[in-house]
């Protein structure tokens, strides 16, 4: 419990701390947004590595020579616990929006950095609503920004992968930008799996290969998401 109560008190400090902060950010975007997107790449990553270091978690990273240095790509991994996006947002060297549901835009302070990080969010009982994020998701990456999608749609309670959704994976077909497999392990052993104490521990992120849609044949390509997830599922059996 020291662990999350931990965890608690910096948060409620760093979002009080970081009004005056957003506040020079929102006067950097109108000049340079680009410098603004790197501020916030530095601050929110700083913010995780300290929850990070509260919570004792260590992460093993693999495949970080995987993602592309050129071009924005879509993200694509397993969901097991809150944790996923702290690690892996930290072990990803390049600006990267995470698409997120919608009720989470209602947090205060909380959705305001999220939008600064190029965050994305999703009604998931809007069919048009939904559309038009996977379109804000489109031009992003084609503005150079990557995306990080977990198709799930929500965390696995087991740890086996649900099916993933075919939806998100439009994203990377219509920006023509590469696929990069991420296979996460050992997160949900931080927190959910003993709710509500915080264990120190070890967690795993491995990259794939990037998968290149033009590249694959057209039973693959038709069934996207079903194939990006075998290639995680190989990834996640490695680690078993």
């Amino acid at each position: 419990m020291l662990r999350l109560f931990g965890i608690a008190i910096f948060l409620v400090i760093f979002f009080i701390l970081s009004i005056p902060i957003y506040l020079i950010e929102w006067i950097l975007s109108k000049c340079n947004v680009k410098a603004r997107d790197n501020s916030s790449k530095f601050i929110v990553s700083m913010g995780f590595r300290i929850c990070l270091f509260i919570a004792g978690v260590k992460i093993e990273a693999t495949g970080v020579e995987n993602i592309p240095k050129d071009k924005a790509c879509l993200y694509v991994g397993n969901h097991n616990s809150f944790f996923d996006i702290l690690v892996s947002y930290v072990t990803i060297p390049y600006n990267v929006g995470y698409v997120a549901k919608k009720e989470i835009n209602k947090v205060p302070f909380l959705n305001l950095w999220m939008r600064n990080i190029s965050c994305l969010f999703l009604d998931r009982d809007n069919i048009k609503e939904g559309l038009k994020t996977i379109l804000k998701g489109v031009e992003q990456i084609k503005g150079g920004v990557s995306v990080f999608v977990f198709p799930e749609g929500t965390r696995s309670k087991d740890g086996k992968m649900l099916p993933f959704k075919e939806g998100s994976m439009k994203m990377a077909e219509k920006s023509k930008s590469p696929i990069i497999p991420v296979a996460l392990t050992g997160t949900a052993d931080i927190f959910e799996n003993h709710f509500p104490k915080v264990k120190r521990g070890k967690v795993t992120i491995d990259f794939g290969k990037p998968i290149i849609i033009e590249e694959l044949d057209k039973e693959d390509k038709k069934f996207l998401g079903a194939y990006t997830q075998s290639k995680i599922q190989e990834m996640l059996d490695e680690r078993a």
